[in-house]
């Protein structure tokens, strides 16, 4: 019994590894998404801010540098929202993956103890097989 309860330690091991690769995944994915969304964020403030100086005379130059300016912004702001729409999906994905290997772990602690509570019974049983046992248990009840 011993070999199946050292098989089911080494896979309990090997899904708590996994466990918290899957967790590390998220959580980098997580911090990419978050990243994305704080710079979408600092390119819609410089945008809006871009013309909010108060100076109402700009010369038609200036004016039209600004433009191209906001519009290149507005093109970033369109690709960062794309590219946060991707990386939102695959945080999802990684916490589909994290729980799927946090059920298998959880499986992998049952089988281990139940394996072990089968060794246990096995040498209690064994134990009480022994006749010095069998004498001994009885002359406890006896008493």
């Amino acid at each position: 019994m011993s070999k199946l309860l050292a098989r089911r330690h080494r896979v309990l091991r090997a899904r708590h590894v996994q466990h918290s690769v899957a967790v590390a995944e998220t959580v980098r994915a997580r911090d990419e998404a978050n990243a994305i969304a704080h710079n979408a964020e600092r390119l819609k403030r410089v945008r809006a801010e871009l013309f909010k100086n108060g100076d109402n005379h700009v010369l038609g130059g200036a004016f039209a540098a600004y433009r191209e300016l906001a519009g290149r912004l507005e093109q970033a702001g369109k690709q960062l929202e794309g590219a946060l729409y991707d990386a939102r999906r695959k945080v999802d994905e990684k916490d589909e993956r994290r729980i799927a290997a946090s059920r298998d772990r959880e499986i992998a602690e049952r089988l281990r103890d139940r394996a072990r509570a089968a060794a246990e019974e096995a040498v209690e049983a064994r134990i009480a097989a022994l006749p010095y046992r069998r004498m001994q248990m009885m002359e406890g009840e006896s008493s």
